[in-house]
């Protein structure tokens, strides 16, 4: 137990077992709009034909991401493994889905290889990865940010997604641009960097009902359904304003508390969507030839939330 040669660890994450290393970091996938637990367990054999294998139902996005690791460690100034790598992706019977596994797969390598010390893999991370090294945004930061919080573990993403993970009180997130910096912010020694998303308010989501002249009826009825909670129905010839007043309901709601603001921002970052730092309730306007599947989601593989999910909790819906 401890270091055997210049390059053999034994602890938690990484266990030395002869010539053979086996290294997990935890990631996660998004079940609907249920956040999951996926570990990245990676096994490397000194010898050997050289190979690289990814298992546990992966895609072919995350099969590819042979090539993207490989080139981020070339660049990055790491060595190519030389034996045989395996990355099990667990629960093996969960499909994987994306770019996501990139990060995590690249530091477990590392660490299996005995490149980076063991304690690098004490993380959470999630990133897509370029050639050159640089972490790219994906979609789950939130959801990451919720497992790391869970398993009490900081949580490395690429700076844009860990702006929008910061809204998860309790949670260790740390932004990083790149392969190396990752590894600093894991180990600790680099802070890491964040990027702000824009708020909903900045990108008018909703209207103000103080914007609303005349329509004294309708401006009626809009706040007796915000107060008691009932369905609205507005009809009338086209022009009439019914769209702008149906905006503007929000602007008579609460605002979301802090576990509803989460939980929304969860299911829109499952729709592909961002919420930023909004605790304004949600309002959304689909098309009137928006189909079945676009209203209550669907999809073939990891199925995506529909319109009728993402406006939870307030269900403002506008055609």
């Amino acid at each position: 137990m401890g270091e055997i040669g210049q390059a053999r660890w034994v602890c938690v994450a990484g266990v030395t077992y002869g010539a053979h290393m086996f290294a997990s970091i935890a990631s996660t996938a998004l079940v609907g709009v249920e956040t999951r637990t996926v570990h990245v367990e990676v096994h490397a054999t000194g010898s050997g034909k050289p190979a690289f294998s990814i298992v546990g139902l992966p895609d072919t996005a995350v099969r590819e991401a042979r090539e993207r690791v490989l080139s981020a460690l070339v660049a990055s100034g790491f060595s190519v493994p030389k034996g045989r790598i395996t990355v099990n992706l667990s629960p093996a019977d969960l499909p994987k889905a994306g770019s996501a596994y990139d990060l995590p797969i690249a530091i477990g390598t590392l660490v299996a290889m005995g490149q980076v010390v063991p304690a690098a893999s004490r993380v959470v991370a999630l990133g897509e990865l370029a050639l050159d090294g640089q972490v790219r945004a994906v979609r789950g930061g939130l959801g990451a940010a919720v497992v790391a919080r869970r398993l009490g573990l900081p949580c490395v993403l690429a700076p844009d997604s860990a702006g929008e993970a910061l809204r998860v009180r309790g949670s260790d997130v740390r932004g990083a641009a790149s392969l190396t910096e990752a590894i600093g912010v894991a180990l600790g020694s680099v802070s890491g960097t964040t990027t702000l998303p824009p708020t909903l308010e900045a990108q008018h989501e909703a209207n103000d009902l103080a914007d609303v002249r005349g329509q004294l009826v309708a401006r009626r009825a809009l706040e007796v359904a915000a107060a008691g909670g009932h369905h609205l129905l507005l009809f009338g010839p086209p022009g009439a304003g019914k769209t702008m007043l149906a905006a503007s309901l929000p602007s008579l709601l609460p605002p979301l508390t802090e576990e509803e603001a989460l939980e929304v921002a969860l299911v829109w970052g499952a729709a592909g969507l961002s919420r930023g730092g909004s605790d304004t309730p949600p309002f959304r306007s689909p098309h009137h030839t928006a189909t079945v599947a676009a209203m209550v989601g669907g999809g073939s593989g990891l199925p995506s939330p529909g319109e009728v999910s993402v406006a939870h909790p307030a269900m403002l819906l506008c055609f």
